[in-house]
């Protein structure tokens, strides 16, 4: 073995506060596993904009006690350099139900508290709207929430919110992750619990904290429907997560009394039993839950993930089985029905790149402006942030993978506000006689059959760099569809078909988005260091009078196929 892995090794074992990690990391020492030992000290797990996420293991490529700490110790150095009254507005921590999440806040809360820096801790489990809402809530500097959201069982994470309430962006995200490098050669700071309590350091977020979300959401304007519950039933699943107890709270307060639980998934269970993938999108996922709707004829299907920042619903068709809707589908009735109601000084509403157009299209309808921001919610929120003005407050924002957010709350996507927000739409449809699909159809005929679709493609491997390539080989047609402009994210300029620039108002990203004729368009992520791309595609299909759903789609599916078949075959192979 090297010396400077020895070296590394050696330190970890020093300061590592786990048994069961240390005891990891010595049968690899005993068995002389050197590419084994040597993976897991190859670098350290990544701080960005999404916080850490990684599988718990042993050393500073995964997630453990040692990490979690000295990841606060940055976190906590950086707050006490860029905000003035930090220690004073502390810090919210909160955590999901997988097996370690209850240490590592607890560990962050030691740390933080040892920097002479207030904390609000949860007192049990809580879904990660709350602590979004408890930043803001409570007017503290940052917030920590410890979950893995919808990945596999061995992963976990430390997702970090802003004092604006929003997740950090650029340039915190570069900020913290220097801190936290410096931390790692450093002795990390650790008070108990009991003795930050005694010192005034640690605040327990007790019931009272909970309920003051609740009455949030209660309270909310945008969720004021309060007609036709009686004709709304759901089937509800916490898939194994934290949402439940909320859940089935906030839905019973508006008025929503015939829910019906998955009890096989309510309960936090980190081990996530019964779905080989906790996330609502993945291939039988939702199947307890449909089956739970199929035995009360629910109207509904519905879930959140297990940390109840997304929500994915199911709805009951004519024949009585159950059809997923894609999360562009509840965007898009979610910014209709919400636009129908909204005052006229909060109609701000936003979606992602890669979500559909169609929001837009809605909101040029009700006269109102829509935003469109990079992929995640931390743009999202902090866009909406920015652009939120008492003359145009904002009122909703999604993206298409099932995250969404009703109102300022929560400057986060929110799976518990929106899953009342759904109850709420589909009662007030079912008081005019309409279901979900009648509804969706109506927005279609008004606007065009929109499809979407996401596809990885992954090139040869001696491919030149695609993103390279397509910029030196701008495309004027894709499939039958001519290219009427191209949005270049890298240089931020829009180029029309006739050679005119326009400057573009985003951050820069290596994306080209291509707008077709017909509404069509084609957004390209490449890959700097693979060949590999991912794309996203979306078709608009014009409805006629003699058009059904079915014939509709139908026709847009066809047109998808051979657009996403023309597309892949004119890259360079």
């Amino acid at each position: 073995m090297n010396t400077h892995l020895q070296h590394q090794i050696n330190q970890w074992l020093d300061n590592d506060p786990d048994p069961h990690t240390r005891s990891q990391l010595q049968t690899l020492i005993d068995n002389g596993n050197e590419t084994e030992l040597a993976a897991r000290f190859a670098g350290r797990l990544a701080f960005g904009t999404a916080g850490l996420r990684g599988e718990v293991g042993v050393g500073p490529m995964a997630m453990n006690r040692l990490v979690i700490r000295q990841t606060t110790a940055g976190l906590g150095a950086y707050l006490l350099e860029q905000i003035d009254n930090a220690a004073e507005r502390g810090v919210v921590i909160g955590y999901d139900g997988r097996h370690d999440s209850f240490t590592f806040a607890h560990d962050a809360a030691s740390v933080l508290t040892a920097m002479g820096i207030n904390v609000h801790l949860t007192y049990k489990v809580a879904a990660t709207p709350l602590v979004a809402f408890g930043v803001k809530h409570l007017n503290a500097a940052a917030g920590i929430v410890v979950t893995a959201s919808h990945n596999p069982p061995q992963y976990n994470g430390y997702k970090v919110y802003w004092e604006n309430g929003a997740q950090i962006i650029p340039p915190h995200d570069t900020g913290i992750a220097a801190q936290i490098t410096r931390a790692a050669t450093q002795a990390i700071p650790f008070l108990a619990l009991d003795d930050a309590i005694s010192q005034d350091k640690l605040t327990w977020l007790q019931d009272d904290f909970y309920q003051a979300y609740r009455q949030g959401i209660h309270e909310a304007k945008e969720l004021q429907y309060h007609s036709g519950q009686d004709k709304v039933s759901l089937a509800y699943t916490a898939m194994h997560g934290v949402g439940a107890d909320m859940a089935e709270t906030v839905l019973n307060d508006a008025g929503f009394t015939q829910v019906y639980s998955v009890a096989a998934q309510r309960e936090p269970d980190g081990d996530f039993p019964t779905v080989n993938f906790p996330n609502p999108e993945e291939k039988g996922a939702m199947d307890l839950v449909i089956a739970e709707a199929k035995k009360h004829n629910a109207t509904l299907a519905c879930a959140n993930d297990p940390d109840a920042d997304r929500f994915a619903v199911a709805a009951r068709t004519e024949n009585g089985d159950y059809q997923m809707l894609t999360g562009d589908q509840v965007g898009v009735l979610f910014g209709h029905y919400l636009l129908s109601h909204a005052p006229k000084n909060q109609q701000l509403t936003g979606t992602t790149i890669v979500s559909s157009s169609l929001l837009s299209k809605i909101a040029t309808e009700f006269g109102s402006q829509s935003y469109t921001t990079l992929t995640g919610f931390k743009w999202l929120m902090n866009v909406g942030i920015a652009k939120h003005q008492a003359d145009n407050q904002f009122l909703f924002a999604y993206e298409e993978a099932l995250g969404y957010t009703i109102g300022n709350l929560v400057w986060d996507k929110d799976g518990l506000s929106a899953l009342v927000a759904f109850a709420q739409l589909t009662a007030e449809l079912a008081d005019n006689g309409q279901t979900i699909w009648d509804k969706l159809e109506q927005i279609y005929r008004q606007h065009g059959f929109h499809l979407n679709k996401q596809v990885s493609i992954a090139l040869n491997a001696d491919t030149p760099n695609i993103g390279a390539y397509l910029r030196e080989h701008p495309p004027v047609k894709i499939g039958e569809y001519a290219v009427v402009s191209t949005d270049d994210l890298k240089s931020l300029q829009r180029t029309a078909a006739d050679g005119s620039k326009q400057a573009i108002d985003l951050p820069s990203s290596d994306v080209l988005i291509y707008a077709l004729e017909g509404g069509a368009r084609v957004i390209v992520r490449p890959s700097g260091t693979e060949p590999k791309i991912k794309c996203y595609y979306e078709v608009v299909e014009t409805m006629t009078t003699s058009d059904t759903w079915a014939s509709a789609q139908t026709r847009a599916e066809d047109a998808m196929a051979t657009f996403v078949t023309s597309h892949q075959t004119s890259l360079p192979s």
